[in-house]
């Protein structure tokens, strides 16, 4: 495993930069472990809900967390709101970064992540192989 750690700046989309990120570097599996700043949109699926909730406000990341392969991510966060309320859920596109995040992402070069679809869940779920040797 490999430690990476990560800052985006204001304006970038959370999520849409770290999908760029791995298909850039060719990276080809790796998990969030950590994620924490601040967003000006956040876009969270809730659980049991098809369409992500929009919330507009002066946001802190709380937690970040999620795999990440070169066919897209999962990932969960957990935001506050200026009154200290916590909302949590599916990290969709249009999470735009208010003044910073800082993600630490823990590379795998020994595997190879895709996401397929699962009959049983009904969802593309997390496939995890062992990268072939080079050579």
């Amino acid at each position: 495993m490999q430690a990476h750690p990560l800052r985006l700046s204001s304006g970038d989309d959370l999520r849409v930069a770290l999908e760029d990120l791995l298909r850039q570097r060719k990276w080809l599996a790796a998990f969030v472990i950590q994620g924490i700043g601040s967003l000006s949109i956040a876009q969270l699926r809730f659980a049991g809900n098809e369409d992500p909730t929009e919330l507009r406000d002066d946001l802190e990341i709380l937690t970040l967390a999620g795999s990440i392969s070169s066919d897209g991510a999962h990932l969960h966060m957990s935001v506050a709101d200026p009154r200290g309320r916590v909302f949590g859920g599916h990290v969709t596109r249009g999470c735009t970064v208010r003044t910073t995040a800082e993600i630490l992402l823990a590379l795998l070069p020994e595997h190879r992540f895709s996401r397929e679809y699962d009959s049983s869940s009904g969802f593309m779920e997390l496939v995890i192989r062992d990268k072939p040797p080079m050579g």
